[in-house]
């Protein structure tokens, strides 16, 4: 059995003992294996587990999914206030510094760490490239081909790069992939490459359905007609299980909810879903 549990998320589920923030967390448990997908902003997410009576100096790894602060701020308190794992998995070029445009002004939106902090920690890095297999059943897949024109990043996201600012592709995004058996579970954490081009490309890698999907989709900006149609295309792909959470937004939460053919909840921090 897998028990994907929400750390951190922008709401808080019946459990007023916890925070919320906006971020995201889930800690996944499968077999023998402990897992921390995204570590929300900051030390929220390390309060949340404890009042959860759960254990992450027991962790195999952490995954970031991409250098935003509201998922990966938060592993740089992990690094200092908890002797556990020292294993971090992010996709590539993830130490690229990334911001937030107006025209004007530069607002820093990354994770506050670089590699030095990971080296006077001890933390081993690797960046995934393409399908890696971190245990049996459990892949991290980066690399995501652009093929709906209409999933567009907004020009506010840029990085600063050897060249200069450049618009923000966010080819450090990477997602988490179960496997159980016939058909796919998938974790993400903000879908910025946008959420059809990435399960497209799951589905088409791995050859199953992808059945459950659950973080953020970042369709919190898309029009009623954008999310119609992801919705539609992810069922295609045969999505039966949508978490909607963190940058979703409420239209798109909603669209899932009141559709037939679908499950649908927002994991809000204290929630968990067994599999």
């Amino acid at each position: 059995m897998i028990r994907i549990t929400a750390l951190m998320d922008n709401m808080i589920a019946e459990n007023k003992s916890l925070f919320a923030e906006h971020g995201l967390s889930l800690l996944i448990e499968k077999d023998t294996h402990k897992l921390l997908f995204d570590c929300g902003q900051g030390a929220h997410t390390l309060a949340n587990a404890h009042r959860l009576g759960r254990d992450l100096s027991s962790l195999d790894a952490v995954i970031l999914s991409h250098n935003h602060y509201d998922h990966a701020a938060g592993f740089r308190d992990y690094a200092e206030q908890i002797d556990g794992c020292r294993l971090l998995y992010t996709g590539p070029h993830f130490f690229e510094p990334k911001y937030a445009f107006d025209g004007l002004k530069y607002t820093d939106l990354s994770s506050g760490f670089d590699e030095a902090f990971l080296n006077a920690h001890n933390i081993r890095h690797v960046a995934v490239e393409g399908i890696q297999e971190i245990f049996d059943g459990i892949c991290l897949v980066s690399s995501f081909p652009r093929r709906c024109d209409f999933e567009t990043i907004p020009g506010r996201f840029v990085k600063l790069t050897a060249q200069g600012f450049l618009p923000d592709d966010f080819s450090d995004e990477v997602c988490l992939v179960l496997d159980l058996g016939d058909r796919l579970c998938v974790l993400v954490g903000c879908s910025h490459p946008g959420i059809l081009n990435m399960i497209r490309s799951i589905h088409d890698r791995f050859q199953k359905p992808v059945s459950a999907v659950f973080g953020g989709t970042h369709l919190v900006e898309a029009d009623p007609e954008r999310i119609g149609k992801t919705v539609r295309e992810l069922k295609e792909m045969g999505l039966q299980i949508a978490g909607f959470s963190h940058c979703s937004g409420s239209l798109a939460e909603g669209t899932a909810h009141e559709d037939k053919d679908l499950q649908s909840c927002h994991l809000g921090a204290g929630d968990c879903i067994y599999l």
